[in-house]
């Protein structure tokens, strides 16, 4: 996948508009990876324009993936349906998983192809985990791809990853439902990890302005509201709190990740019934 000043040689993939920005590759664009184009790498500089340590904040919410599905690995979690994954990139969910438990079963979902086409090749070799192209709003079509339903056995307990993807969805899509509807068709001992744009900074409501103008997604939303998505989990301690404060590896002793605090994340247990 070439970066923007290799874009025109990069073979086309069937369903990718290179013109056409995409939250995965604007994603990619700002942890300074390879795989994005020209159009996505303008919205990245923008918003690294509007907030010079951003390409921290989205190392953060890197962090924190790894924390929390090391978290759930610890916890005898060795399934993971991980939604809005985006492209591959270091210390991906089945790393971590697969590091704790060999064993550990993982699929991608993401809208975008070409997260599909990097996946497959990334993955070729890897028979437990799969990567699969759906709209991750149609929860019970994703539930029912035969890749989720032949790897996963969704009468045992999953860790269900939203990292960084409902803050994507319009009030409108009803985000807190679509939690439900996924959460719902988890078995108890199941977890729920969702990361989230906070609206608790002006950088951050900024930010929501140049995402919403030029992405047409990107909410930043309330502490409260994202706790609601949790409704009918339990918290993990420490709750939904800004990324670096989510169980860190070491004592934070100050906020100089600064960038982090654009963003709050939490994990929730669904109870034993």
């Amino acid at each position: 996948m070439p970066s923007n000043d290799e874009a025109d040689d990069w073979p086309e993939t069937p369903g990718v508009d290179v013109g056409v920005p995409s939250v995965a590759r604007v994603y990619d664009a700002v942890l300074g990876g390879k795989d994005h184009f020209a159009v996505d790498r303008a919205i990245a500089d923008k918003a690294m324009a509007a907030m010079p340590n951003a390409r921290v904040g989205a190392g953060l919410n890197r962090a924190i993936l790894e924390r929390g599905v090391r978290y759930m690995a610890e916890c005898g979690i060795d399934q993971f349906l991980d939604l809005g994954s985006g492209l591959p990139t270091v210390r991906n969910t089945h790393e971590v998983a697969q590091e704790h438990n060999p064993e550990a079963r993982v699929v991608y979902v993401d809208n975008d192809p070409i997260v599909l086409a990097h996946g497959r090749a990334l993955l070729a070799e890897n028979d437990r985990t799969r990567v699969v192209t759906a709209d991750v709003r149609d929860a019970r079509g994703v539930l029912s791809r035969p890749e989720v339903v032949e790897l996963l056995d969704l009468k045992r307990p999953v860790g269900l990853l939203l990292v960084a993807v409902l803050h994507h969805l319009a009030d409108e899509d009803d985000p807190a439902g679509l939690v439900r509807a996924y959460r719902t068709a988890l078995a108890p001992g199941s977890f729920v990890f969702i990361t989230h744009f906070s609206d608790a900074t002006p950088e951050g409501r900024e930010l929501e302005r140049l995402f919403l103008s030029t992405l047409g997604s990107g909410r930043f939303r309330s502490r409260e509201t994202v706790e609601s998505f949790f409704e009918g989990t339990e918290l993990v301690d420490p709750g939904v709190v800004f990324l670096p404060r989510w169980r860190p590896d070491a004592p934070v002793t100050d906020d100089s990740a600064y960038a982090g605090l654009t963003m709050i994340g939490g994990l929730g247990r669904v109870p034993d019934a």
